[in-house]
């Protein structure tokens, strides 16, 4: 799976996650650190990656999809809560990127510390 995580995701997340997402990368990895979203982006879909964060979904409701967006609605969360999060829901995040018929899937998750 090839994830975009934006500079609100700490670029240890690459660290934590399995071989599943091994063609993942941060904003900060790519040169885009502080870059407007729309950059970013535009980079997603240049290069085929997924996103993920709210903004993304507003640019994808004002453009389309892609790039897909994954919104995991948690509020703040640490860095190795949210690569579980990934990691528990892989199976239906690939199904959701190889789907044609949507462009956000959104995760919740309530009750974590």
């Amino acid at each position: 799976m090839k994830l975009l995580f934006d500079q609100n995701i700490s670029p240890r997340i690459l660290k934590l996650l399995s071989f599943n997402f091994t063609s993942s990368t941060t904003v900060k990895s790519i040169g885009l650190l502080n870059s407007s979203d729309k950059v970013i982006w535009n980079y997603a879909k240049e290069n085929h990656f997924t996103t993920q964060d709210s903004d993304f979904n507003e640019l994808n409701n004002l453009y389309g999809f892609p790039p897909k967006i994954i919104w995991i609605r948690t509020g703040n969360l640490r860095t190795l809560l949210i690569a579980e999060i990934l990691e528990t829901h892989f199976e239906s995040l690939a199904e959701f990127i190889d789907s044609s018929n949507y462009g956000c899937f959104e995760i919740f998750k309530f009750g974590i510390t």
